[in-house]
């Protein structure tokens, strides 16, 4: 039996959820080791998710006990929950949401999911964000690690470009950030150094492969590369690098961007990253050359594959999704674009 490879997924929201339910099922089915092409070899896989939501049931909560948001945490543990009787159901139960009732009593539990209630209780009885997370994986029987970004709760502060006019307008706030009526010049992080998870570092450094995206680009995906010590660890990780961009253009955040448009806010933020492959939706990009010329700024190869779920939806397919990742991390079998 070969060594698990292991592979850390960067971002947050619906995005990650969709990677890591992927990711899981890669591990779950690989028939050949990825690494020599011999024995069979599962993946040890660690999500590292951002922490700067602000709305919802996780903003209320961060606001009223000064944690982190628990909301994009228990969304990518769910994700790793098993296809058996045990796995679905505790995925259930971690995503239900209660709803607002008649009663007036009701109303300070509607709105709430269970699992941050669960996530949240944990931290306070045992003090520890990390060692909180852990014990939710167990429960759950994840199959996997989640992680916190950073240790701190953070804001994300953005210029926007409102549209009749030449100044910048600053937004603050991941849901007024995602919403922006304008088009957005960059993000910052606040505060701007905030503490990097020591375990997501550790886990970025060991890993084999690391993954970022897809997911919202401007609060999900990007803030990891604005925790100063998390983005020295992804830009000098020995890992392969993998970025998986989004299929269509998140309205807010990145109306009417191209798929090149994604990678060069990638890289006006994080100037010397590199990256090993661009992972994108065959039928998302209507201009393959200049995709395929901006990834090659990056050191990277574009690979195309059907990701899509059926029907035009804006998600990636799951499965299909698997399939790309199993045949880049069993020795890049999609061939790349030429």
């Amino acid at each position: 039996m070969s060594q698990p490879v292991k592979v850390v997924a960067l971002g947050g929201g619906h995005g990650l959820a969709a990677s890591l339910s992927a990711l899981r099922r890669v591990g779950a089915t690989t028939g050949g080791d990825t690494t020599t092409g011999g024995d069979t070899a599962t993946l040890d896989i660690t999500a590292v998710v951002t922490v700067a939501d602000d709305g919802g049931s996780s903003g209320r909560l961060r606001q009223e006990f000064d944690c982190l948001p628990p909301g994009d945490l228990r969304m990518a543990l769910s994700a790793l929950c098993g296809d058996d009787e045990w796995g679905r159901l505790w995925s259930r139960v971690a995503q239900h949401r209660f709803e607002l009732g008649p009663s007036p009593m009701a109303g300070s539990l509607g709105g709430h999911s269970v699992g941050n209630l669960l996530i949240l209780a944990l931290w306070q009885l045992l003090g520890d964000a990390v060692e909180g997370l852990d014990h939710v994986g167990r429960l759950l029987g994840a199959h996997g690690r989640v992680l916190p970004m950073s240790l701190d709760p953070i804001d994300i502060e953005a210029d926007v470009l409102l549209p009749g006019s030449d100044e910048l307008t600053l937004l603050r706030g991941q849901v007024a950030v995602a919403r922006s009526p304008g088009r957005l010049v960059g993000v910052r992080l606040s505060p701007q150094t905030p503490t990097a998870c020591p375990q997501a570092l550790e886990a970025v450094q060991a890993a084999d492969w690391v993954v970022l995206g897809p997911g919202s680009w401007f609060t999900s995906v990007l803030p990891h590369l604005l925790v100063p010590d998390l983005r020295a660890a992804i830009t000098s990780t020995q890992a392969r690098r993998v970025v998986a961009l989004n299929l269509v253009p998140q309205p807010g955040e990145t109306s009417g961007f191209t798929p090149e448009q994604h990678l060069e806010v990638l890289s006006a933020h994080a100037p010397e990253l590199m990256l090993d492959y661009v992972l994108a939706d065959s039928a998302a990009v209507t201009d393959c050359k200049a995709l395929a010329s901006v990834a090659k700024t990056f050191g990277a190869e574009l690979v195309l594959a059907p990701l899509a779920e059926a029907g035009g939806s804006p998600r990636h397919d799951v499965q299909l999704l698997a399939a790309a990742y199993g045949a880049l991390l069993e020795g890049g079998r999609i061939p790349p674009w030429r």
